[in-house]
Order: structure tokens, then C-alpha cells, then sequence
């Protein structure tokens, strides 16, 4: 998975992130010099590296497919069925398998089932299916088994063990060692 400065610029990324990578790439300002995603976590951490997916053109599936894989490891959380549901359709999208109707459908009901039982996880999977559902599902994944476990050193393990296992997944995907 690839981008370059010049897409990450474009999509206003924050400064202190944008100096970071900048620096770490020995350079003072954007070009169109392909940018591999697993040298901006190598750079700026998992975090930044979600945000920039939306400055990658053509891996809308597999970023869908990552999003999903993220709310899939706290799936066990989930407890309103819609929510399991819009995970299923958004992968079924993301395969060519769901309409935009359909999607459209599930992360309404998502929605409706984030603000009746906090699916957090879920809905931001399939909003919109967006580069930002990969962000936003990945905290979510993280701060969820964080949060099912103690507010304590258990906490920080579960949310580094989470985080990790969302960084590593994402390496893979970069690679296309993944569907």
C-alpha cells in the first residue's frame, strides 16, 4: 500500500505529524515520490499511519476488509445483533457481495445500536466505510479490549496487546499477505 506526500498534504494532515514524517523521510516539504504506509509506522506509529489511509487510492477493499478485522476482535463485546450484522455487510461491501443500499442500511442500524449499547466498534466500521472507518475501528477495537479488562496495568497491556495485533495486521495487509 503505497501514497505520497503530496495525497497526505492534500487531506490536511496535523503538523506535528506532518513535521515527524517529514524529518524522518530527510525531507522539508511534500513530492510525489511513492510512500509506502509501513514506512509512515515505521515513522509516526500506527495512529498516524490510519489516519494517512486516506491518502491511498486503489485499496478501498482492503482497508474496508482491515476495519472490519479490527471490530471482529471485539465482536465478543457486541451485544445488539445489529451490530454484528453491519460488521457482516460491510465485509460482505467490501467483497463486491452488498450494495451501497445495503451498507447505507447497516450503519444506520449500526448507529441506532452504537447510541442504544455503545457499538462503538461496529459503527465506526461501516460508517460510510470510509479510509476513516480503519482509524476509528482500530482505536475502538484497542480502547474496547482495553476497557474489558482492568483500569489498571492490565488496562495498558490489553490496549498495547490490541494495538499491536492492529499494527502487525496492517503490516500485512501492506504487503498483501492478506485476501
Amino acid at each position: 500500500m503505497i501514497t505520497t506526500l503530496n495525497k497526505i498534504r492534500a487531506v490536511d494532515p496535523c503538523a506535528d505529524g506532518w513535521r515527524k514524517l517529514l524529518a524522518h523521510l530527510g525531507k522539508t516539504q511534500a513530492d510525489d515520490e511513492p510512500l509506502a504506509v509501513t514506512t509512515i509506522i515505521d515513522s509516526n506509529g500506527l495512529d498516524d499511519a490510519l489516519w494517512c489511509l486516506r491518502a491511498v487510492e486503489g485499496c478501498d477493499r482492503e482497508i474496508r476488509l482491515y476495519a472490519v478485522w479490527c471490530a471482529r476482535q471485539v465482536q465478543h463485546l457486541m451485544t445488539d445483533p445489529r451490530s454484528i450484522a453491519a460488521l457482516d455487510v460491510a465485509e460482505r461491501f467490501a467483497n463486491g457481495g452488498a450494495t451501497q443500499v445495503e451498507l447505507n442500511a447497516a450503519r444506520d442500524a449500526t448507529w441506532d445500536a452504537t447510541w442504544d449499547a455503545a457499538g462503538a466498534a461496529a459503527g465506526a466500521a461501516t460508517w460510510d466505510a470510509t479510509w476513516d472507518a480503519a482509524r476509528y475501528a482500530a482505536r475502538s477495537a484497542a480502547r474496547s479490549a482495553a476497557g474489558a479488562a482492568t483500569w489498571n496495568t492490565a488496562w495498558a497491556s490489553a490496549w498495547a496487546s490490541a494495538w499491536a495485533a492492529q499494527e502487525a495486521q496492517l503490516r500485512l495487509i501492506c504487503a498483501g499477505d492478506t485476501p
